[in-house]
């Protein structure tokens, strides 16, 4: 197939694009490299040095014999640059991974809240719209989150997608519906992922689209095996406290001998995906993509639900770290449960990463690497909910210090 990648050169796009090439995939990267301007905004580097663009695709050529084409476009401003692209190209599939993607980042202040909505609800229309008007019986597969369902749980299980519900009227007359699994973003960044999906239902009831709409948890290890070919071909590892994942953050903390910071309770459960199983997941939604007329299909793509502290006392077990309790930057309840459906992946023979089965080795490999590149000063939150919160100052870092 030929298969667009947008966002390709971010922390999924990136090992996916390759791994879709090394399939023998005809595959196009376009990209605006937004994630390394807003490195150098935020003043932090991903712990793992990553090559630019140039670099990234002649070292896979290098090491696969495979050409990937990159195009800079930015999806959200350049409507005509992406038709022209789109015209010309008659791709299969896209995936779309062209979103700022970071919880605390949209939440950082008002430019950080306005840039992801504009960002993210442009790019995703202005995608809908081309595909539309050039007539493209094209497949697009798009990365969205299980935060849109928000994490207070009340111990149903999250279906993928759409519940079953039965309404009756004053009559007693009881009608039959599937609806869109409410959803309950905890930020503004869930916010355009949940903006997304009524974007999709209507595009796909209106216009006969053919979309996937992956639900994934969090993403937790870096390297895959393409990425692991060659120094430069290298996935991004984030631990600041913008774009750091809670698992990364535990990793360079205990790695470098300062505690694990801890929000609030730890009590809040997340859901978890490796890297390794979302470009799994990727390839069988290409693989498998809906016909032209159905409703969006929507999968949950996540292999575990975990809590906060659990992660912590994983990573302490190994590192011999301590765990710190702090103040949590998010408005979000201090525990919840939650539990969601993964049986479409499963039932396509997805048999998923663990934590407690490969966390250590790769990820703990890859911190202990590059652990010269560490700054201890970007790993506290700084990212308020609201005006209320103020996070805690943690053991060893120095609130003078923060970016």
């Amino acid at each position: 197939m030929k298969i667009i990648v947008f966002g390709g050169d971010g922390f999924c796009g990136w090992p996916i694009a390759l791994r879709l090439s090394n399939s023998g995939h005809d595959i196009i990267v376009i990209d605006n490299l937004s994630r390394r301007r807003i490195d150098r905004e935020l003043g932090v580097e991903s712990l793992t040095p990553i090559a630019d663009i140039t670099e990234r695709l002649a070292a896979w050529q290098r090491v696969s014999g495979k050409t990937i084409t990159f195009h800079n476009i930015d999806l959200a401003q350049d409507y005509d640059g992406l038709r022209a692209t789109l015209a010309e190209l008659a791709p299969d599939a896209v995936v779309h991974f062209a979103e700022q993607r970071a919880a605390p980042y949209s939440m950082r202040n008002a430019a950080g809240k306005r840039y992801t909505v504009d960002n993210n609800i442009n790019a995703t229309h202005n995608l809908l719209v081309a595909l539309v008007d050039l007539d493209l019986d094209t497949h697009l597969v798009h990365l969205g989150t299980m935060g849109v369902y928000g994490y207070d749980g009340d111990g149903l299980e999250i279906p993928e997608g759409y519940l079953d519900v039965a309404v009756t009227d004053e009559a007693g007359q009881s009608y039959q519906r599937s609806i869109l699994y409410p959803t309950r973003p905890g930020s503004v960044y869930h916010l355009t992922k949940s903006m997304d999906q009524l974007l999709f239902q209507f595009y796909a009831q209106n216009d006969r689209l053919r979309i996937t709409d992956l639900h994934q948890g969090i993403v937790w290890g870096t390297q895959t095996e393409e990425t692991e070919r060659d120094e430069a071909l290298v996935n991004r590892f984030d631990y600041d406290g913008d774009y750091g994942t809670v698992l990364n953050r535990f990793l360079v903390e205990g790695v470098n001998g300062y505690p694990l910071t801890v929000h609030g309770s730890g009590g809040q459960t997340r859901a978890f995906i490796n890297i390794r199983d979302t470009v799994r997941c990727v390839a069988l939604a290409l693989e498998n993509p809906p016909q032209r007329g159905e409703r969006v299909r929507i999968i949950n793509q996540l292999a575990e639900t975990l809590s906060v502290r659990t992660v912590a006392e994983l990573v302490a077990a190994v590192t011999g770290a301590e765990l710190a309790n702090v103040d949590n930057p998010r408005k979000e309840a201090e525990s919840n449960s939650l539990r969601a459906s993964n049986r479409t992946f499963r039932t396509l023979g997805l048999n998923p990463i663990l934590l407690k089965d490969g966390v250590m080795r790769e990820a703990l490999e890859i911190v202990q690497r590059y652990k010269d590149r560490f700054d201890p000063k970007v790993v506290p939150a700084r990212s308020l909910w609201t005006r209320e919160n103020r996070p805690g100052i943690v053991p060893g870092y120095k609130e003078d210090s923060a970016n």
